[in-house]
């Protein structure tokens, strides 16, 4: 469709399944772009000769994040449904899922992409979680980044909010690689690497790879979205941290 907020199309014979966020400047990780990636992920994964995807962007940025207007009550819920069930099919995908990144990838887009298998980043990339600075928390990367990174790497990005330049990125094990044009870095990491293997191996090599990941990352989902929903969004400043910044203003902290 010509206003899908994602294009989709196979490429190096069909092996490849190609990915872009196509809603630039700022790619919202929002409710149509977390349906549009599901349904291609549901459409196009069990395709027999495929061998991996590669997720990219249009625009200068990856992602500026998820939609915040769609984390305030009322949506929040939907929201958080429709994004982990987009990450838990992402962890359990058959096939790697490469992940190319310029300029920002923040929020809901950091998480995205960190359910791939491989990131590249151009030099000028950032990315962070900075939720806590709306008095939130990023319930898929708790649960990514730990398996990621490590859990003190994690935390410090969890914490603090902050965003990493592409090269702090790649020391802390968060980016494979940072590439000029990131695009092709994946593109020929594919065509050495995954394009003459088998498909049916390689789909079973990941799955060896990747044994338990998937219901470990799917078990702590289902208790961070309970702790985000039950709790953090029964608090004041959750609410005010969101609606302050819907509202461009500085938030009023109570502290509870």
């Amino acid at each position: 469709m010509a206003d899908s907020p994602l294009k989709v199309w196979f490429d190096r014979d069909g092996k490849l399944l190609r990915l872009r966020l196509a809603r630039p400047k700022a790619n919202i990780i929002d409710a149509a772009m977390i349906a549009a990636l599901d349904a291609a992920c549901a459409e196009h994964l069990d395709n027999a000769d495929l061998l991996a995807v590669l997720l990219d962007h249009e625009g200068p940025h990856f992602s500026f994040g998820a939609s915040v207007e769609e984390h305030l009550p009322g949506q929040c819920a939907a929201m958080l449904k429709g994004l982990h069930g987009l990450i838990r099919k992402m962890v359990v995908a058959p096939v790697p899922i490469l992940v190319a990144v310029r300029g920002q990838c923040l929020g809901g887009g950091l998480e995205v992409a960190a359910a791939g298998s491989r990131i590249y980043a151009a030099p000028g990339a950032h990315l962070g979680q900075p939720e806590i600075k709306l008095a939130v928390f990023a319930p898929a990367a708790s649960c990514l980044l730990p398996e990621r990174i490590g859990q003190a790497r994690a935390e410090d990005l969890l914490t603090s909010g902050r965003s990493v330049a592409a090269e702090e990125a790649v020391a802390m094990g968060l980016v494979d690689a940072v590439a000029e044009d990131p695009e092709a870095a994946a593109l020929a990491y594919f065509d050495a690497h995954l394009a003459s293997l088998s498909a049916s191996s390689l789909r079973l090599a990941v799955q060896a790879a990747r044994f338990g990941y998937g219901k470990r990352v799917g078990r702590k989902l289902d208790t961070v979205e309970r702790l985000y929903l039950e709790t953090l969004m029964q608090t004041g400043d959750a609410v005010e941290g969101l609606t302050a910044f819907v509202e461009k203003r500085a938030p009023e902290w109570r502290n509870a």
